[in-house]
């Protein structure tokens, strides 16, 4: 299949489609994703609202990525960590290169790694700040 850039909601949806695919089989993030996703399609919507929000500065989610990742650390015992991460990034990076090329893939791929840098700092601040006990 030959490379495409990503131009469009399609092109978006089939790359948010594809990962998700990956990461719901993947043995680290497939349980968390796969227990506590219940309606995946709308989920898969909302993903691709985001990503093209963030691509194509079409205003189309109006989520709060960084509360719903808090919330899902909690629902884990707080175990997310770096490798969770990583291994979000390594899927995201690999699925884009197997179906993409071009600068929106690249603006794609760099996105998401910042976002995971901020989101992973975030997580554990709310952690610290859930810890702190008021004296």
């Amino acid at each position: 299949m030959a490379k495409k850039k990503i131009e469009s909601r399609e092109d978006v949806s089939l790359l948010v489609n594809t990962f998700y695919g990956k990461v719901r089989k993947d043995t680290l993030l497939g349980p968390i994703f796969n227990g506590i996703i219940t309606d995946w399609e709308t989920h898969l919507e909302l993903l691709t609202d985001f990503w093209e929000t963030n691509l194509f500065f079409k205003r189309k989610y109006f989520g709060n990525p960084m509360h719903a990742h808090i919330e899902v650390d909690k629902k884990v015992g707080g175990t997310i960590n770096e490798l969770h991460f990583g291994t979000w990034i390594n899927l995201w990076h690999q699925t884009i290169d197997e179906l993409f090329e071009g600068e929106t893939a690249n603006i794609a791929k760099n996105r998401a790694r910042n976002m995971g840098t901020f989101i992973h700092l975030n997580i554990f601040n709310a952690r610290n700040e859930t810890s702190k006990k008021p004296e």
